[in-house]
């Protein structure tokens, strides 16, 4: 089984430059699918300029800042702010030629891993009846899943980058912590929120990272010293998950790069640390609003904001020394191999009906469990592409490719290797 053709920039660039189609027809395309995707929040119709982008539609989060327009952030209407500014990553594409046509919805305040919305509801995924879309970034998920966008930013704090593309079957690239600015973006949590794509191919996600980061990826060496998550996490991932990672260990073996195993046992004890620093600065981050208008928050938001705010400080500065201490452990293991590769998600996206339990008191359990292979990455600021490599009856399969900060180009160059061994989406031709 494969998954269906999605127009890459790359193509739309073809298509444009040949005459196949215009600038206008191409948004007009894109936005007469968007009127007919729950992805959207708001579309709109935005000039064309010149550039790299030059008349391609994208759409982006909920999230990120342009002059005299409301910024939603997938809450209440009533936290809607009318934005002064204009983000920095939409300077950067608007700069490229981008046409902007939206914003896509996202899960309240981007807290939340499944990509359900007590205000908004949830995307549909485009692959998978009933399937969760990942959060927060579930539009634009599902936007460049459906093949609405060949690409769309998204915001990762714990996953919300490379949740939603594994579950709608695309690729998210979150990039290292501080290498694409933050200005006039919502924030979450200071010290982990991070942009980056979430594209239809490696070379999307690519293009778009460059811009928005303001610099060229690079490539890095060609044999690569790989590792592969192996002892108790990597054992808790489906059966089929394991098969699809030993599928890929293997093409990567032919290609000429060298496998370790890397049992990486003190993964696990990153998360409720991770989850401990994100919490505790969201609950910072919103406690003004918390106070007087608690009431236009959505049951689950509110309590695990509720939650946070009873954390003492000390559980949040011994969750910093952990994060330090776990950065330590990685310059050994980066001193043994260039790579490691390890799940997005233990199995294909689960049904959204088994993970939408509201503020039970399971909530906790849940989190995790979606959250358990993404959220190292994000506590220890590494860089991680999110790449679907195996298709199965019930949804994709994706793993990560992480490496040390700044290796966002060795990464790629991995990626794009594996993307094209595996071959699963048809390509379009003119």
């Amino acid at each position: 089984m494969t998954l269906p053709a999605l127009p890459t920039i790359a193509f739309q660039r073809r298509a444009l430059a040949s005459g196949h189609i215009t600038a206008n027809e191409l948004a007009a395309q894109a936005m007469a699918l968007a009127q007919t995707s729950s992805a959207f929040a708001v579309v709109r119709r935005c000039p064309s300029g010149t550039g790299t982008l030059s008349g391609i539609p994208f759409a982006h989060k909920d999230m990120f800042d342009r002059p005299r327009e409301a910024v939603g952030m997938g809450a209440h209407p009533s936290a809607a702010k009318i934005a002064v500014g204009l983000a920095a990553v939409l300077v950067r594409l608007d700069a490229a030629g981008q046409v902007d046509i939206g914003r896509l919805k996202m899960s309240e305040f981007a807290m939340g891993p499944s990509g359900h919305n007590a205000y908004h509801g949830m995307p549909v995924n485009p692959l998978v009846p009933g399937a969760i879309t990942g959060g927060s970034s579930s539009g634009s998920g599902v936007a460049v899943g459906a093949g609405i966008v060949a690409a769309a930013l998204g915001s990762d704090t714990g996953g919300s980058i490379r949740i939603p593309a594994a579950c709608n079957g695309v690729v998210g690239f979150k990039p290292s912590q501080g290498l694409v600015p933050v200005d006039g973006a919502m924030p979450l949590s200071w010290t982990q929120d991070c942009i980056g794509p979430l594209a239809a191919s490696v070379d999307c996600a690519v293009v778009m990272l460059s811009i928005i980061s303001g610099r060229p990826l690079g490539e890095g060496p060609r044999a690569l010293r790989i590792g592969l998550l192996s002892g108790p996490m990597q054992e808790s991932a489906s059966v089929r998950m394991q098969a699809a990672m030993a599928d890929v260990a293997k093409l990567a073996e032919k290609a000429g790069h060298t496998l370790t195993d890397l049992p990486l046992k003190f993964f696990d004890g990153l998360t409720e640390p991770a989850n401990v620093i994100a919490i505790s600065e969201a609950a910072t981050v919103h406690a003004d609003r918390l106070q007087s208008h608690s009431g236009t928050y959505g049951p689950q938001v509110l309590a695990r904001l509720v939650q946070a705010a009873a954390i003492p400080a000390q559980a949040y500065l011994r969750a910093l020394q952990i994060r330090q201490s776990g950065r330590q452990c990685m310059r050994q293991v980066f001193a043994d191999c260039d790579l490691f590769l390890m799940p997005t998600l233990a199995d294909t996206p689960p049904q959204g009906a088994a993970v939408d339990i509201g503020n039970d008191p399971d909530l906790n359990r849940v989190i995790a469990g979606l959250t358990r292979f993404t959220r190292p990455a994000s506590i220890l600021g590494l860089p991680s592409l999110s790449l679907p490599v195996a298709v199965t009856a019930d949804g994709p399969l994706s793993l990560q490719i992480i490496g040390p900060a700044g290796t966002e180009g060795r990464i790629a160059a991995f990626a794009r290797m594996i993307e094209a061994a595996v071959a699963l989406r048809p390509q379009h031709s003119l």
